[in-house]
């Protein structure tokens, strides 16, 4: 019999249901199930798997507002986010919909004879989803690895799975095989796991703590095992004096209190040329003291809501009580996993809470001296996923922009990631490439074949 794992509504801390966890006998039949329904997934016309995809995407698309409702409940996601989240999964399966037929190989110039290229599918690729942001990122798995002709196993996150069953019910209903995209919810050192050492997974792809992923890279070395790794971020958000200091300010606070600083890509680290240091935290303390905190269930206004369990709190409360708060926003209080948007003023590099991945609303900011310290304070991180630069100069932004360590960069925005773009990060902030035109041929292997004349 399966354990049960009884989900709780973070903004409120009451238990919502029990789910029931895949055992490891269960996690072995749902992969040899994917495997057997690989040989015919694979062999479906290339236009037939894009219409299957676009039906899918049609009915998402019809249950936009039931899946944010999940996530608003599961997760403690504002109406907005969630609503966005589920329109995300929508259009990237429309978006990779257009890949079957164009996973095109290439004829390249021999004596002798023909050579071709064609990219052949994987066969089960291993998808485990975290949970902050449950709904997209199982979608920039499940769509490019599905239009490329893999099968797909997917693992929620424990804390978060309502979102994937359904989606998972949802693409039967839209026509998918049996087998061919499977939702299996368990704990990560089963479930999760069994996708690393089970022999005919052929791909894992995993979201989640760099501690992790590096245990995952390290137990697919074992067979060779492709993988895909998006992990943690210390992203900086670099604001020169020459910008419109109380643009950048305003904007400053949704680059890392969104999802309530559950964010990889959160900008928490704010990097503040020293001749305009005073002036933007006097900008910032607004915006900040400002943002609305709320329980979004019941106030679709909500930019922020809670953390997503006891645990993730306490773990953020522990990095505020080693630091001074210079200001902090609100919360609605009560019993769920509240954290106020935070800020904290920084001098030392080496303090914890500028190095680690605290993923909580709290931004620590820095002054820096020149473009060329602002590059090095931005670039003394293990990570290297995202980031933001403000300037006037947009020969500055350009060359700044070139010389910061990290995979995904915005000039004078806060640009969120693309499923049309690449998304990935440098260092130990994860390794290849999501998303983007590109993201279905992570899924196959490149096969050249020679004919003779």
């Amino acid at each position: 019999m399966s354990d049960l794992f009884t989900l709780v509504n973070p903004a409120t801390a009451v238990p919502i249901q029990d789910v029931p966890l895949a055992s490891l006998g269960e996690a072995d039949a749902a992969i040899a199930a994917a495997h057997e329904a690989f040989a015919s997934w694979r062999a479906v016309a290339p236009g037939e798997r894009a219409r299957l995809l676009r039906s899918f995407a049609a009915v998402v698309d019809a249950h936009v507002e039931e899946l944010a409702g999940l996530e608003v409940r599961n997760a403690g996601h504002t109406w907005g986010n969630a609503r966005w989240e589920a329109g995300n999964v929508r259009d990237c399966l429309n978006y990779y919909a257009g890949a079957p037929e164009r996973m095109f190989g290439r004829q390249i110039p021999v004596p002798g004879g023909t050579d071709v290229t064609f990219h052949e599918p994987l066969g089960v690729v291993g998808i485990i989803v975290p949970w902050n942001f449950p709904m997209p990122v199982a979608a920039w798995g499940f769509a490019p690895a599905l239009a490329a002709g893999n099968t797909v196993v997917l693992k929620p996150a424990e804390l978060t799975p309502l979102t994937a069953i359904r989606l998972g019910e949802l693409a039967l209903e839209a026509g998918l095989p049996e087998h061919v995209l499977t939702v299996l919810p368990g704990a990560g050192p089963v479930v999760g796991e069994r996708f690393v050492t089970h022999p005919l997974v052929r791909k894992v792809t995993f979201t989640g703590s760099t501690a992790v992923g590096k245990r995952i890279m390290a137990g697919c070395a074992e067979q060779v095992k492709r993988v895909t790794l998006e992990l943690g971020g210390k992203s900086a958000n670099i604001v020169f004096a020459d910008t419109d200091l109380a643009t950048a300010a305003a904007t400053a606070p949704y680059a890392v209190f969104d999802n309530a600083g559950q964010d990889c890509c959160a900008r928490s680290r704010i990097l503040v040329e020293r001749s305009a240091y005073d002036e933007f935290l006097t900008h910032l303390q607004p915006a900040v003291e400002g943002f609305r905190v709320a329980v979004p269930e019941t106030d679709e206004g909500a930019e922020m809501g809670p953390l997503i369990s006891a645990g993730q709190q306490a773990r953020v409360r522990s990095y505020l009580d080693e630091a001074e708060v210079a200001f902090a926003g609100t919360t609605p209080g009560g019993d769920g996993f509240w954290v106020p948007p935070s800020v904290v003023t920084v001098d030392d590099p080496g303090a914890r809470i500028w190095r680690e991945e605290v993923f909580g609303p709290v931004v620590a900011v820095m002054p820096f001296d020149d473009e060329g310290h602002a590059v090095e304070l931005a670039n003394a991180s293990d990570y290297g996923l995202s980031g933001s630069i403000f300037t006037d100069d947009l020969g500055r932004g350009l060359r700044v922009a070139r010389a910061v360590e990290a995979g995904n960069l915005s000039v004078n925005s806060h640009s969120a990631v693309r499923y049309w773009t690449p998304f990935g990060g440098y260092k130990q902030s994860g390794l290849g490439r999501e998303l983007g035109p590109d993201a279905p041929m992570s899924f196959t292997e490149e096969k050249n074949v020679f004919i003779s004349h």
